[in-house]
């Protein structure tokens, strides 16, 4: 092997090592120093889309969700607050050592992107969905169930620690809303624990049906 190709495969592993501890290519969660931009892109990015919309409805979309709820969200993680199934087997180990600036870069990040435009063709039908807004915007008064649109907001917009449901993966949906009806996996939930006491299951299918097709609201 000759001095030239020497040289050259020297510079080339420099510039590998150079790569791997750049800020801007890490995957270190427990680095501060690393942009939010980038944790999300080649962290987050695996399970919540490049642009924070989901590929599988296992993972909610993140584009567009309030900054408070993902905050309160990433916060409850890390102190292992909330304990649903994917939260622990997915979220516990990562959130673990982000630091409060780095949760309220990420949620500032996401909530900056734009949202899912919905999906009309995935989950129900046109008469699940007829329902589920009925549920959404006047609840079902025979059995006590307030209107989602009462906290969430008329377009299923989010409010503060009020999520955006719009374009919400229906599957997550339901999940999630069994999570409150059934379990305290979920304990700063209180409210919706008690907004889905009497939620039937078909019930929760019609409204996640209707509120997976929700476009976001033009501005």
């Amino acid at each position: 092997m000759n001095q030239h190709t020497i040289r050259l495969m020297g510079l080339s592993v420099a510039l590998a090592l150079s790569a791997c501890s750049s800020p801007e290519r890490s995957r270190e969660l427990n680095d501060a120093s690393i942009p939010v931009h980038a944790t999300a892109q080649q962290v987050c990015a695996n399970c919540h889309g490049a642009a924070g919309v989901a590929t599988s409805p296992n993972f909610p979309n993140l584009a567009g969700q309030t900054q408070p709820y993902i905050e309160k969200q990433l916060t409850a993680f890390r102190s292992h607050a909330r304990s649903d199934p994917e939260g622990y087997e997915y979220m516990w180990g990562l959130s673990a050592h982000l630091t409060d600036a780095q949760i309220s870069g990420l949620a500032s990040y996401y909530a900056q992107l734009p949202p899912s435009t919905g999906n009309k063709d995935h989950f129900g039908t046109a008469v699940m969905r007829s329902q589920g807004q009925q549920i959404f915007e006047q609840g079902i008064a025979a059995t006590g169930v307030p209107a989602c649109a009462a906290c969430h907001g008329a377009h299923a917009e989010g409010n503060d620690l009020f999520p955006r449901l719009a374009g919400q993966h229906a599957d997550y949906l339901v999940k999630q809303l069994k999570v409150f009806q059934s379990t305290d996996q979920r304990p700063d939930g209180v409210a919706m624990k008690a907004v889905t006491h009497n939620l039937t299951e078909e019930n929760m299918m019609n409204v996640a049906a209707y509120l997976e097709t929700v476009a976001p609201i033009v501005k």
